[in-house]
């Protein structure tokens, strides 16, 4: 089941159409046709995969008078390894590509710095010459959103912002610009799901602050954003737990002297299971190469 965090991300692209294009072009400097309209599109490929199988949001990008496809955009949000998507992935693109008539891109977004890395790995389809690279969009390619202006005139990138620099020093001045500058912009129901997002984002001393700042003290508003923030309290202890346990193994192997190669450290710090960090840890006390310790076994 998808996370809150994970519908909260395809939100802001659905919400924005034309976030797809200007993450693209803004933040990772790769070329989109000039358009006249963004619309989402259907994301379902029940044609030929099974019927759980679907992006998380497609968008095509309209051309001149006729309304000329001019690109379509598959946006995929991925939080955690997932070893299914390098092979429905290359389906994604290439069904897309089919039904709309039109060049095609991946866009990955994730708010991980290891799963921008893992994302981005090029994809071997097995025929010659179609290689997939994935265009993903971390944490560091996101804008940080400390003006007002374009807070306003943008409030999903603000938004995306948020999550993904909340927890670092522009916090404070991130959501500064979102509440000062575009939250009084937007219909009740997105400030109020939007606010909630921007607030459980930030870090314990950045959201004191700006919950300072308002005369009556901020209440969340929407019951999806009282959800959210319940499950996101919910996630943020489940991911420290994660985090804690990834850098035990870690430091298990290189207390026994183990050199600890790049992707066996990038797998550990990825991964969003509690029992096999457990079983690594174990592992890691016994191994005699770190590389061992990603090798299927029953121990």
């Amino acid at each position: 089941m998808p996370s809150v965090t994970h519908e909260a991300l395809v939100e802001l692209f659905k919400n924005r159409p034309t976030l797809a294009a200007e993450m693209l072009h803004d933040a990772l400097g790769h070329p989109v046709p000039t358009f006249t309209e963004a619309r989402v599109e259907s994301s379902d490929f029940t044609e030929i995969v099974p019927s759980d199988r679907r992006a998380d949001v497609v968008v095509v990008l309209l051309a001149g008078e006729q309304q000329r496809r001019a690109m379509a955009i598959v946006v995929e949000v991925q939080l955690g390894v997932d070893p299914d998507k390098p092979y429905v992935w290359p389906v994604y693109v290439s069904q897309t590509r089919a039904r709309h008539r039109c060049p095609t891109r991946l866009l990955v977004v994730t708010i991980n710095a290891a799963m921008a890395r893992w994302s981005a790995r090029p994809i071997d389809t097995g025929h010659p010459g179609w290689t997939l690279t994935p265009l993903v969009l971390g944490p560091q390619g996101v804008p940080v959103v400390t003006d007002a202006e374009q807070a306003r005139a943008a409030p999903e990138v603000a938004v995306l912002s948020a999550m993904a620099h909340g927890q670092s020093e522009a916090a404070e001045a991130i959501g500064v610009a979102f509440f000062s500058g575009a939250a009084d912009e937007l219909d009740q129901e997105r400030r109020a799901v939007y606010g909630d997002l921007v607030l459980s984002s930030m870090n314990a001393a950045a959201r004191r602050k700006l919950e300072a700042m308002m005369k009556s003290g901020y209440q969340f508003q929407s019951e999806f954003a009282r959800s959210y923030v319940a499950k996101g309290r919910e996630e943020g202890m489940r991911e420290g737990t994660l985090k804690t346990k990834a850098h035990d193994v870690l430091a298990v192997l290189e207390a026994r002297g183990l050199e600890v190669p790049a992707e066996v450290r990038e797998r550990v710090l990825a991964s969003t299971d509690l029992d096999e960090l457990d079983r690594w840890i174990r592992r890691a006390a016994v191994i005699s190469d770190a590389r061992e310790l990603l090798a299927t076994t029953g121990f």
